[in-house]
């Protein structure tokens, strides 16, 4: 049995500033390498909870709330939400900081999906994440949903199968499918 870990111990701060390279012809910082910056500091979050090699399974919706100029400070903020049995859940928030106008703006966030793989590919077991603080805790109980309705859209899971994700629509009465 792995020994549980926190959701702390998982958390990276990532910090660049977005240069002529990195930005399109309206000088803001392009999509991609945001993505890019987001997998990154998920990744180093998943492993530092599996002590392993971890590659990426899945990115939730990503959308771009404000843009991030060329000058700007990006910080990513990423954490293991919830470990199931070979995979994570990652959280990533990214900020953008203007620092000569003192401000500082939530841009987008979004989870990614983790599996722990061993030497030669293999999914392997993850540590549990244990949650401390209340928003640790509220992202820990959704994360079940997500997990859910990421394996529905994949045609990995029947609809009437995530419990879950019905409760959230028929309460804890689920109703069953007529014959």
């Amino acid at each position: 049995m792995l020994k549980a870990k926190s959701v702390q111990a998982s958390r990276v701060i990532r910090t660049d500033m977005v240069l002529p390279n990195d930005t399109n012809p309206l000088n803001n910082l392009m999509g991609g390498r945001i993505m890019h910056l987001m997998d990154i500091a998920a990744a180093i979050s998943a492993q530092k909870h599996a002590n392993r090699i971890v590659v990426t399974a899945s990115v939730d919706n990503v959308s771009f709330g404000s843009p991030i100029q060329m000058g700007n400070v990006v910080t990513l903020e990423a954490q293991v939400t919830r470990a199931f049995n070979s995979s994570m859940e990652v959280f990533v928030k990214v900020f953008a900081e203007n620092i000569p106008k003192g401000t500082k703006t939530l841009s987008n966030s979004a989870f990614l999906t983790f599996v722990a793989v061993d030497q030669s590919g293999k999914p392997i077991m993850v540590p549990e994440a244990i949650p401390e603080t209340d928003q640790e805790k509220e992202l820990f109980e959704g994360a079940l949903r997500r997990r859910e309705l990421r394996l529905v859209l994949a045609n990995r899971m029947k609809p009437e199968d995530a419990s879950e994700l019905q409760s959230l629509f028929f309460g804890s009465a689920v109703p069953q499918p007529s014959k």
